[in-house]
This record gives structure tokens, C-alpha cells and sequence, in this order.
């Protein structure tokens, strides 16, 4: 008996053979699974800053008019002893810059945050009183949400008085805002000016004039408020009165109490 060893072995696949045969099926196919894929990719929920959850404390401190070596001394290190006691931190990270202090305070996974948050707290104020007795403003604590977190740090200094780089930070921040991608711009640093009225007590008694009626005055005198409209032609306009005061020496001219 004689064999054919010329003769070949064809060998197939049956996937094959049914895409071959089926070509219309596996385009249509194609194309559902790209378009299901693109679908799934635009649908898909993002987030420029995801939210991770670990127990993270901040407490960041305004120093005005002091460099950062004064700032480490006086205001970092006295921080640091006494939040370095809490129970359960992991890390604590610090920065002393010109007019601030910020120290990072990094607590175990297994930390509830709010529990973090006021032990700190408490150690904050502990340690208040080996702080400088002429800070405008106590240490702010606050616990880090990355949603939150600064993208961008802008600094402004120059041959300028307060005044001034507040009024360029301010429109600065109104020109931030307009952004769409910005939720919320924070000037910090600044303190916004205040007044303080010293009163004679002794005088106030002989006149019969109390703290209250001085407020009550003040208050009364500094605002401003509507005065109707008036018509103008074909026009309507409004009458703003303002009242608000605009030098602190106008302050001295307000009449507490008249018989």
C-alpha cells in the first residue's frame, strides 16, 4: 500500500473561520464595543482632586512684620512641644515662612479626624501662653480636605504700604474669581484695619452715658442706606445716602446722648 507524502494537513480554527464568514458581524461588533468604550470613558465620573481620607491637621499662624527665624522661635517650636504630646500622630511636618507659621500634623489611618482635630485644638491652647502677647489673631486649626487645597500660592510684596498691596490683592483676587475652574480664592496675611475707641470711664459716669449708648451711636451713625428714586425725564434713578465713615477722625464728632 503506498502513502501520498505530499499530501498536507490543513489545520483550522473554528473562531476564525466563523469571523471570515461572518465579516458584517464582527465589524458591527466592533463598532458596539468601541462606541460601549468611549461611552464608559466620557460617563465616567473625574475629579480634578479626588477625596482621600486620611487624618491630616493644620494649624497655621499670621505673625505679621516678623522673618522666618523669628517666626520658628517664637511661634513653630512652642506649637510643636505641645501638639508633639498628642497620642497617635504618625508625622508632623513644619514650615516657617516671613509672617506665618504652618505646621502639618499627620495622625494614624485609624484616627478619627474630628477626634484629631480637637486634640489639637487643645494642645493649641495650651501652648497660647508661650505665644507673643501682640498677635492680631490666635493660631487657626483646621483639618486638610484635598478638594480644598491651595493649586497655586500667589505672593505680593514690594515698596508698598499695607494699604496699597491690600488693594492690589484685592482686585487680584476679583480677577481670579472670574475664572471658571477657580471655586475660591483666600487673601491671608492681611489683617483688615480696625479702630479702637478708648472711653473715660470716669467722664461717662458723671454724664450718665454707658458703653451701650456709645455702640448704639456709632452704629447708628456709620451706615449707609436707601433714599428712594426720582425720576428724571424718562428715567429713574436712585438715591443712595451714605453714611459709612471714611477717616477714623469723623468718629470723634458723633453726639452719644442729648438731653
Amino acid at each position: 500500500m503506498e502513502h501520498d507524502d505530499n499530501k498536507k494537513v490543513i489545520r483550522t480554527f473554528w473562531l476564525s473561520n466563523w469571523a471570515l464568514k461572518n465579516k458584517i458581524t464582527v465589524y458591527l461588533l466592533t463598532v458596539v464595543i468601541i462606541g460601549f468604550g468611549l461611552y464608559s470613558y466620557i460617563s465616567l465620573p473625574k475629579e480634578l482632586f479626588p477625596e482621600i481620607s486620611f487624618p491630616t491637621v493644620m494649624v497655621q499662624t499670621i505673625y505679621p512684620g516678623n522673618p522666618p527665624v523669628d517666626i520658628e522661635n517664637l511661634i513653630t517650636r512652642p506649637l510643636e512641644k505641645e501638639i508633639e504630646s498628642i497620642k497617635g500622630i504618625k508625622k508632623m511636618t513644619s514650615l516657617s515662612s516671613q509672617d506665618a507659621s504652618s505646621v502639618f500634623v499627620e495622625f494614624q489611618p485609624d484616627v478619627d479626624i474630628k477626634t484629631a482635630l480637637q486634640d489639637v485644638k487643645d494642645a493649641v491652647d495650651k501652648a497660647k501662653s508661650d505665644l507673643p502677647d501682640d498677635m492680631l489673631e490666635d493660631p487657626a486649626v483646621t483639618d486638610i480636605d484635598l478638594s480644598e487645597f491651595p493649586v497655586i500660592n500667589i505672593n505680593l510684596s514690594g515698596d508698598f504700604n499695607i494699604i496699597e498691596l491690600k488693594s492690589y490683592a484685592d482686585e487680584m483676587k476679583d480677577e481670579i474669581e472670574t475664572i471658571y475652574e477657580v471655586s475660591k480664592v483666600n487673601i491671608t496675611g492681611i489683617t483688615d484695619r480696625e479702630v479702637r475707641i478708648n472711653l473715660d470711664p470716669f467722664k461717662m459716669s458723671s454724664l450718665k452715658v454707658s458703653f451701650t449708648d456709645v455702640e448704639n451711636a456709632i452704629t447708628r451713625e456709620n451706615v449707609s442706606m436707601s433714599g428712594g428714586d426720582i425720576k428724571m425725564g424718562k428715567i429713574r434713578r436712585t438715591i443712595r445716602l451714605v453714611g459709612e465713615f471714611r477717616d477714623p477722625a469723623e468718629i470723634e464728632n458723633i453726639i452719644v446722648k442729648s438731653e
